[in-house]
């Protein structure tokens, strides 16, 4: 488990492409203190297991359900990943609890600075906003950020300088590809209420009598 608290900007040094998976080099610094082989690592939101550890990188093996999910396939030796160590039990949770497994992919539909601060909106599939909620949290490449407002098609965040400097999200440019990761609680309720479908979670379909009869009151 992960907080989506950035912890430092890593470089792919090297990939070695499989028929259906690969072996990312990927050169840290700070995320290699205390790291051993089977510890886990989010880079760019996905969790990978550590298989092998230097003085200055770690390697993990990426399987094809990643490379088919996220936007992994597209980094080449020299791209600039987010990196976070799992947390520990004396780690603050600066963010939200983040699982490291990505639901799908959005695309950065729009940049736009507003004073000190930068909007991206992202567009992304309906099965993916329909968890996505005003004022919820959502992870983007690992990033742990807060959705301030969403619709039918996309999605807008706020990144703050430090944000912005911390991670790489404003080196992206309009069209790119991002990981997302939502908010886990939704994606359990809708399970545990037997809820399946896009209709059934429209509107007046969700109520407090619901809620109570599945046991959440």
């Amino acid at each position: 488990m992960f907080t989506g608290i950035v912890e430092e900007v890593g470089t792919i040094q090297s990939i070695k492409r499989g028929r259906k998976s690969s072996v990312l080099k990927i050169k840290g610094q700070k995320v290699l203190q205390g790291t051993r082989i089977g510890d886990s690592i989010s880079t760019n939101g996905i969790c990978l297991t550590v298989t092998k550890v230097g003085n200055d990188f770690f390697e993990a093996d990426v399987m094809s359900e990643s490379l088919n999910r996220t936007n992994i396939g597209e980094l080449v030796p020299g791209s600039y990943v987010n990196l976070e160590r799992a947390l520990s039990l004396a780690t603050r949770l600066g963010g939200h609890i983040v699982s490291g497994h990505i639901d799908g992919t959005g695309k950065i539909r729009n940049l736009k600075r507003d004073d000190n601060a930068v909007w991206i909106t992202i567009e992304t599939a309906p099965e993916l906003l329909r968890y996505i909620i005003e004022k919820g949290s959502i992870a983007i490449d690992g990033v742990s950020l807060t959705v301030v407002t969403v619709n039918d098609q996309f999605f807008k965040v706020s990144i703050i300088p430090h944000t912005g400097e911390e991670t790489i999200l404003l080196q992206k440019k309009m069209g790119d590809t991002v990981n997302l990761e939502c908010d886990m609680i939704g994606k359990y309720v809708e399970k545990l209420l037997g809820l399946d479908s896009k209709e059934d979670v429209q509107e007046g379909q969700v109520t407090a009598e619901l809620l109570r009869e599945n046991g959440f009151f």
